[in-house]
């Protein structure tokens, strides 16, 4: 089965490990389009520096209404049972994911598609597939690969109808998703691209060649 078939939930948060989420972010995409927008901000767990609220715009006090993030367990664990979870730079989002919940509920093995696994991962990363299918398209950062790959219009316009107004720009968490969900299916429009598998997708997301021997392995038989 080809990726575009399966649903996948594209993330971003906005935060740290000291102040935890203040913000998240998450585009499914199904069947090559974008499926829906969920976003919403969070309470501060810890302190706020200026330096971060200098990136991502948010401040304690402004978000000390807010309900915190770790209310939203059913919602993410469902996530994980339903598809895949993918990221710009996967490694950050697992790790401040992996800080509020070390584990989700038993999940579907995505990437040997048998069994069930109690873990975020593997994830898919936008990044490290640019990097592989794409490359020269600048540093790898978020808003260098979307102006190379011409797709700033587009993101502005699905911006508009899906992102709170306040929140459609680079380092706010609704906006980051969607900007790395384009850029997924944008480089699903090579028709090579397009026809990898699930485990094929996951494996080239991943750096460690022994991770990546194991997810591919199965196929390969």
């Amino acid at each position: 089965m080809a990726w575009t078939e399966q649903p996948i939930h594209f993330v971003d948060f906005e935060g740290s490990v000291s102040s935890g989420i203040l913000e998240y972010g998450i585009v499914t995409l199904h069947r090559g389009a974008v499926a829906g927008l969920r976003t919403r901000l969070c309470r501060a767990k810890g302190e706020v520096s200026a330096q971060d609220t200098a990136v991502h715009g948010l401040r304690a006090r402004d978000l000390a209404g807010e309900a915190p993030f770790a209310d939203e367990w059913e919602y993410f664990a469902g996530l994980r049972e339903a598809g895949p979870l993918a990221a710009h730079y996967a490694g950050a989002e697992n790790s401040l994911l992996k800080s509020v919940w070390p584990y989700p509920r038993t999940s579907p093995d995505f990437a040997q598609g048998t069994g069930g696994v109690a873990e975020w991962g593997p994830w898919i990363d936008s990044a490290r597939l640019c990097a592989q299918f794409r490359p020269g398209l600048g540093t790898g950062r978020l808003e260098e690969i979307v102006a190379a790959l011409g797709l700033q219009a587009r993101l502005d316009e699905q911006a508009g109808r899906l992102c709170p107004p306040a929140r459609s720009r680079f380092h706010a968490a609704p906006y980051d998703a969607l900007a790395g969900a384009l850029v997924l299916l944008e480089l699903g429009r090579d028709p090579a691209f397009a026809g990898l598998s699930m485990r094929q997708l996951l494996a080239h997301s991943t750096l460690d060649p022994e991770k990546r021997q194991a997810i591919t392995q199965t196929e390969l038989f």
